[in-house]
């Protein structure tokens, strides 16, 4: 093997663990994105981090602390792997160039370049000027997908949306009267309760509120203790809702927003005006159909169950849709004898 291919082999291999850090952190930083880092020298990570929260330490600030603990003899002269372009300016926390600078490195890899216009491309110029050596798109594909959410909101200034449904092989999202409630199994109903950890938000309609009296409360085996409980929002035209839902009644219900008269894009900036990220529709049918409607859904996660119901409400009703709309990066994930679907939609683009 070649000392280009030996090199570009390393890279890969340090930027999956960086991109291991940055998952660690999905959920936790908005408004700003989830970013993981790791330090290497001599064929070995001596320090590693991953952002935690906005206003606190970035992942290249994480990581270097960390090798300062771990193996400070090491610092100087290590490369430093980081799935985002790091930041030159000054926000909530100094510039992660400097820090980097400071800590003598020689070599920066990063995978994806920072959505924001503002600021992308700045870094390599600061870097280079300090004669540190600068490689970028290094697992491009997978840093850049987990910026998805931050790449919208930073670019558009609206949450990026999921849209989750558990539904029968017939398209209906409820059973029929005098049947148990779920449609889904117990493994389906437990995947798609970790999706709650990824968002800031949880959108429902006023019909699920009064049918189903939901909790739409981070639970399970997979929680992480740091993340703040989601914002539940029920969108409702009449805004009249039993004051004795577990929304109203439960510990969180301080994290309980109710948006009277909104259409679904009005509702979409009040919540990106919250620091919201990421928000999750969970229903029902007819939220879902105004969501789509507006060609604001970025994801879907389908749960489809080897169940016939005849009857029953639809997975999405209400506004029509214009056309049918098609998938990308469509996966299927099989759990049990349910299956769940995953894909970003294709919406035209504008002129």
């Amino acid at each position: 093997m070649s000392t280009d291919q030996q090199q570009y082999s390393d890279d890969l291999r340090w930027m999956a663990a960086a991109l291991d850090q940055a998952r660690r952190g999905i959920g936790l930083t908005s408004t700003n994105p989830p970013v993981g880092a790791v330090v290497v020298k001599d064929d070995a990570i001596v320090g590693w981090g991953y952002h935690k929260k906005a206003g606190e330490p970035h992942a290249e600030v994480e990581a270097i602390r960390d090798a300062m603990q771990r193996s400070p003899t090491k610092l100087s002269g290590a490369t430093i792997y980081v799935t985002l372009e790091p930041c030159c300016t000054t926000g909530r926390t100094p510039p992660c160039t400097n820090a980097i600078k400071e800590a003598r490195i020689v070599r920066v890899v990063y995978g994806a370049r920072d959505p924001n216009p503002a600021h992308q491309g700045r870094a390599d110029q600061v870097l280079k000027a300090g004669r540190i050596q600068v490689t970028s798109g290094v697992m491009e594909a997978e840093c850049t997908e987990i910026l998805r959410p931050f790449a919208k909101w930073i670019t558009t200034g609206l949450p990026y949306v999921i849209a989750k449904v558990g539904q029968s092989l017939d398209g209906r999202i409820t059973r029929p009267e005098g049947e148990p409630q779920w449609i889904t199994s117990e493994a389906a109903r437990a995947h798609a309760l970790r999706l709650r950890n990824r968002v800031d938000a949880i959108i429902v309609g006023a019909e699920t509120v009064r049918h189903d009296n939901p909790r739409l409360t981070l639970r399970g085996a997979h929680v992480n203790q740091s993340k703040l409980q989601p914002w539940r929002v029920v969108m409702t035209r009449s805004g009249s809702l039993p004051q004795e839902s577990h929304l109203f009644t439960d510990e969180f219900k301080d994290r309980t927003l109710v948006l009277p008269g909104m259409d679904f894009p009005e509702v979409l900036r009040e919540l990106a005006d919250r620091g919201v990220n990421t928000v999750l529709v969970e229903g029902g049918g007819i939220i879902l159909g105004r969501a789509f409607a507006c060609h604001q859904v970025d994801e879907v996660v389908w749960y489809i169950a080897p169940l016939l119901c005849g009857g029953g409400r639809p997975s999405i009703s209400g506004l029509p849709l214009p056309a049918s709309v098609e998938l990308s990066n469509v996966q299927v994930l099989t759990l049990g004898d349910n299956v769940c679907l995953t894909g970003q939609p294709v919406w035209p683009t504008t002129a």
